[in-house]
């Protein structure tokens, strides 16, 4: 995913959320062979947190500041899964960094809790998209339109779309809810999000 987003000529990060437990690849899980993996990757999972994400981000702007070939300007993030609250949850730490921010099939976009992203994207100046696939146990449909409903309300410029008849991981070519149309589609809407954002200057001109 890393390097498609390369080839479009973007300097990419995918920080490996999972250093404070010394992780670095699980391997296979998919099938009955995976459900330990599976088992393990749900623990790694439930150990982070926003607050702890934030912290990463804000390690990866400073390491891009060191690098000449990162642009110093604006920037665009995208989290799929688990990793969609996170994205959407940094345009709000870096409101002047981050122009452009998308999740896709991504969890718990909108909780009870203060820190959820529906309620931290209202202090972001960024763009947002957000997909979500209609079948989806880890992001219920029913949440959709309330989803939707609250970020207008609040003035957010997001979009928020169902994509019909896909199942949670619908991009991923290597899972069996791999959706060819539906994953091209979903490198449309980002590509196009990131082109109309990510080449304004800071004041907005």
């Amino acid at each position: 995913m890393s390097r498609r987003l390369a080839t479009v000529g973007y300097y990419v990060l995918l920080p490996n959320l999972y250093y404070r437990s010394g992780v670095e690849e699980l391997g296979p899980f998919m099938g009955e062979a995976g459900a330990a993996v599976r088992q393990k990757i749900m623990e790694l999972m439930a150990g982070l947190t926003i607050d702890m994400v934030m912290d990463d981000t804000d390690a990866l702007l400073d390491f891009t500041r060191k690098e000449s070939g990162a642009s110093q300007d604006l920037i665009g993030c995208v989290g799929y899964c688990m990793s969609g609250q996170y994205a959407l949850s940094a345009a709000a730490r870096h409101p002047d960094r981050i122009a452009a921010a998308a999740s896709i099939y991504g969890t718990h976009l909108m909780t009870d809790q203060s820190d959820s992203p529906h309620l931290s994207m209202r202090r972001a100046k960024a763009e947002f998209y957000i997909a979500c696939a209609e079948i989806d146990h880890f992001a219920p449909v029913e949440l959709v339109a309330p989803l939707r409903d609250s970020l207008r309300q609040a003035g957010v410029k997001a979009e928020v779309e169902l994509y019909p008849g896909v199942e949670h991981g619908f991009a991923f070519p290597q899972r069996p809810s791999y959706d060819k149309a539906a994953a091209e589609r979903h490198w449309e809407r980002l590509f196009a999000l990131f082109a109309g954002t990510l080449k304004r200057v800071k004041s907005g001109s």
